[in-house]
């Protein structure tokens, strides 16, 4: 796979570079030191665009969040990968929202080249200091079996189909991933969990993702 490095740190950026070709993980088709330089290179040609683009968030000028914004309307297609020392609830959020394929805590360094080959393979990946910190924002630590039922009452409101569809979304497939595991198109399956979060008054999949899994943990 094709990937390019965004960190503030050019030390970080070349010691990645480092292990993942020395690995045969990846070949790095360029590096970045700021949000801004990144969409610069990305767009540069066609062929800058990366399989993966593992993108720190915080960085001076343009963080990678906004990066993201800047990337993502005009390729959609882009499989954007973060990795930061910040496992912040409100980054993450953003970052999953945003339509990002995984968030990484910088210090699991060996997760890395895992991370990219789940997310070629159509996977969405989070740490699992990363999940910890979403499961805080479904439970409530002075009632958690109260949490946990009412998770388990709100995935009773879908039907089966939709409840196929939320344990899919669970495993971390994209929509790609759950349109082969069920034969539909990724249009019906957009639309699908379009429907799922309305009825779970829910904004993303990955607060899907997390409901379901405090249903049937």
């Amino acid at each position: 796979m094709r990937i390019a490095i965004v960190d503030d740190d050019p030390i970080v950026c070349q010691s990645l570079e480092t292990i993942l070709t020395a690995t045969g993980t990846a070949d790095v088709l360029w590096t970045a030191n700021d949000g801004g330089a990144a969409v610069q290179q990305y767009f540069a040609s066609p062929a800058n665009h990366p399989d993966i683009l593992l993108i720190d968030i915080q960085m001076p000028g343009k963080d990678g969040l906004d990066a993201a914004r800047e990337i993502l309307p005009k390729d959609p297609a882009a499989r954007i990968l973060f990795l930061t020392t910040f496992a912040d609830k409100d980054y993450i959020a953003q970052a999953m929202a945003l339509g990002a394929k995984g968030y990484l805590i910088k210090q699991d360094v060996a997760a890395v080249g895992p991370a990219l080959q789940a997310v070629m393979a159509g996977q969405v990946v989070l740490g699992a200091e990363i999940l910890g910190k979403l499961t805080e924002r479904t439970t409530n630590p002075a009632d958690s079996s109260n949490s946990g039922n009412a998770n388990d009452s709100a995935t009773k409101l879908l039907n089966d189909r939709e409840r196929e569809i939320a344990m899919l979304v669970a495993k971390g497939l994209d929509n790609r991933g759950i349109a082969a595991k069920l034969f539909l198109s990724e249009g019906t399956v957009r639309n699908r969990i379009s429907v799922i979060l309305d009825k779970l008054g829910l904004t993303n999949r990955t607060q899907l993702a997390i409901i379901w899994l405090n249903a049937h943990q």
